[in-house]
């Protein structure tokens, strides 16, 4: 989690795996919407600010060059409408901060995904998302947004139909700063929660069906095994979870997921070659169960295991010809690689830069160990999701470039007028974003 301790000058900035390191010469806590206008109003054409948010970017996306600044201090509640069922939060607020405060009002987050560390702002800008095919990421949450432009200027824009509802919807952070967020809420809720292992063709066979049949539906490919873990979730009546089983939950999951497959992580660096015989191990030991408590409390799932990630949306309707392409190669041993594969699904949505482009979408993430060489493997993921449609998530691992982001998004031209709008001078557009835009 982000801590004030190391946001200082001289000390170096580094997102949670360490793949992005950045010296900046500033840093910039602002306290108030009125200090990130002066912060912003006071920055010349030489200097770029960039909000690094939670750092849980695998990408540049969030990295700053010569100033940094986190929302930190931006944080909490700022009003409720129950009438309207919608909340308003600073933007710096961590996820793992607002199920509680919604739940005294008897409300929730719509869903989540199972990382709670990153910010409000981070989570909208890069058009981040949990798992559901009649559900959207939390950029689909918002109804307003109030942000800090280029210009220092603090706006407000209520979502419609408009081009800067549409480029700020998944905007990665190139408007300007966003400070102020309204999003839909709903009445507090738990979710019933199940974990299964069971074989990937029958899985596959009856995905499409499975995905409309339960709320959430999350899959565990491991490389090579014919073996998968699959994750339901289902919306119940309000009730706590029992005290003694979460702490018995939370110790499985620390001891399995975290703490022996760090050690199997390890063996796998050491001796590459070992990574089928891992992978097929982890299958046969998913932890099988359920479980019901608040949403909140059942979403997330800690992650101290570190890795690189890249993730790509995929038309839904191409879901089962990857994964077959997918199963058939990593059979082969033809990577080293025993981190699982995350496949949920996403309805489409619109917006200039989302990755679904308005259609019902596939997110399939894969995953290197830290420390082991993913340059092979994330080079055959980019080629292979070529062949599907896949458009890379902005928040990993991506080869987002001038070449070829308008392939990727017919309507960049248009993000990238409203982008020249609000930001005339170029103030958040680093050398990562200069390379995609000039």
């Amino acid at each position: 989690m982000f801590s004030m301790k190391n946001w200082q000058q001289g000390k170096a900035w580094t997102n949670w795996s360490n793949n992005v390191v950045s010296y900046p010469n500033t840093f910039y806590a602002p306290t108030c919407i009125e200090e990130v206008q002066q912060i912003v109003q006071q920055a010349n054409e030489q200097q770029t600010i960039r909000v690094t948010g939670a750092a849980h970017s695998f990408s540049p996306v969030a990295m700053p060059e010569s100033a940094a600044l986190t929302l930190h201090h931006l944080r909490g509640l700022i009003s409720i409408d129950k009438q309207q069922h919608s909340a308003t939060f600073y933007a710096g607020t961590y996820l793992h901060e607002i199920g509680p405060i919604l739940a005294e009002y008897d409300l929730a987050l719509t869903n989540m995904g199972d990382i709670q560390t990153q910010t409000l702002a981070g989570v909208i800008a890069t058009g981040t998302h949990g798992t559901g095919i009649t559900l959207g990421s939390f950029s689909s949450m918002v109804t307003k947004w109030g942000f800090v432009n280029g210009l220092g200027d603090y706006i407000e824009h209520e979502r419609k139909d408009d081009e800067l509802s549409d480029a700020l919807h998944v905007s990665v952070g190139l408007l300007g700063i966003l400070v102020t967020v309204t999003i839909k809420v709903i009445p507090l809720y738990s979710l019933h929660y199940t974990s299964t292992r069971s074989y990937f063709s029958e899985e596959l066979s009856r995905f499409q069906q499975t995905i409309r049949e339960h709320r959430h539906v999350e899959w565990f490919y491991f490389p090579g095994s014919d073996l998968i873990q699959v994750k339901k979730m289902d919306i119940v009546a309000p009730q706590e979870q029992n005290k003694w089983q979460q702490k018995v939950d939370e110790l499985k999951l620390q001891l399995l997921e975290n703490g022996a497959f760090y050690v199997a992580s390890e063996v796998c660096k050491w001796q590459p070659r070992a990574s089928l015989a891992v992978s097929k191990l982890s299958s046969k030991l998913v932890s099988e169960g359920e479980r019901i408590g608040l949403s909140y409390m059942i979403y997330p799932s800690p992650r101290s295991v570190k890795f690189n990630e890249i993730e790509y949306a995929i038309p839904l309707v191409n879901f089962e010809a990857c994964m077959e392409e997918v199963h058939h190669t990593l059979k082969r041993q033809q990577f080293n690689v025993h981190f699982p594969i995350e496949c949920r699904t996403t309805t489409g949505e619109k917006g200039f830069l989302s990755p679904t482009q308005g259609q019902e979408s596939a997110f399939i993430a894969f995953h290197m160990y830290k420390g082991m060489d993913e340059t092979a493997y994330f080079e055959w993921v980019r080629t292979m999701m070529g062949k599907y449609g896949g458009r890379p998530h902005w928040g990993k691992i991506n080869d987002y470039h001038a070449s070829n982001i308008r392939s990727y998004y017919p309507q960049f031209e248009q993000f990238a007028k409203v982008r020249q709008k609000q930001d005339p001078h170029n103030i958040f557009l680093t050398s990562y974003f200069r390379h995609i835009f000039q």
